[in-house]
């Protein structure tokens, strides 16, 4: 007897958000959330938080916001506090130690999962984690967000982009106070191909609005992540999933 009743895939499990306790750098546990993904991810991804003097942690709003996006496609996200920062363990260490605690995140989630890495870091988390991705076989793309040249009386210089072959996507709003447009495009030029670098109208280092263009830009922001990672590394994302390209 031929059987009447219709299949449908299986849809997939649904990311879940979960406390590590695994994941240590040189200085000791460092605090950290996965959100699991899905099983067949072709992909994990690193979320870095911005500088922790302006309360920055994996808690903050762009960091959360990239981690949808990542999530939006099934793939497993880690993020995580820097040394000194909320319960993970060490002392604050100007971005020099914070290299190393970005290397620890690279090792857990490629031991966990054995699949390439995509990277993503908002400010300070973006310079510290670029530096630290930058030549690392491992990685396969990199993100940065808000990407800091000069704040609170801390320089940032770029280097060490020329050593960045994987491709790359810059995100920066066109009012950034901490990323000006002529010295932040000169850092870019630096970078090798393939690389792409998108302007938010109206929206300020933290993708908020300006007086002109009030309101948060967030959603432009991932947007534009979204885009570049189905056309760079063909993902397809979730069908529960909104699509924020406006």
């Amino acid at each position: 007897m031929t059987s009447t009743h219709a299949t449908h895939p299986t849809p997939p499990i649904a990311s879940q958000v979960r406390s590590l306790d695994a994941l240590h750098g040189p200085t000791g546990r460092l605090e950290a959330l996965l959100n699991t993904g899905v099983a067949n991810a072709p992909y994990a991804a690193l979320v870095c938080h911005p500088h922790p003097s302006g309360g920055g942690t994996m808690h903050n709003k762009v960091v959360y916001h990239a981690m949808k996006v990542f999530s939006s496609f099934g793939l497993p996200v880690l993020r995580f506090n820097f040394r000194g920062v909320g319960l993970s363990e060490g002392e604050h260490d100007q971005g020099r130690g914070e290299q190393e605690d970005v290397r620890a995140a690279l090792d857990w989630l490629d031991a966990e999962f054995h699949r390439p890495i995509l990277f993503a870091g908002f400010s300070f988390g973006a310079q510290v984690g670029l530096r630290a991705c930058c030549g690392d076989a491992r990685v396969a793309g990199l993100i940065g967000l808000g990407l800091p040249v000069h704040a609170a009386e801390r320089n940032y210089t770029y280097g060490f982009l020329p050593q960045c072959s994987a491709p790359k996507l810059f995100i920066s709003g066109d009012h950034d106070e901490f990323g000006p447009r002529d010295l932040l495009t000169a850092a870019f030029q630096r970078a090798p191909e393939p690389k792409r670098l998108v302007w938010i109208a109206g929206a300020d280092h933290f993708f908020q609005g300006t007086n002109e263009s009030p309101g948060a830009k967030l959603n432009r922001m991932q947007a534009e992540m979204r885009l570049w990672l189905r056309e760079t590394f063909a993902l397809v994302g979730m069908a529960n999933q909104p699509d924020l390209r406006i």
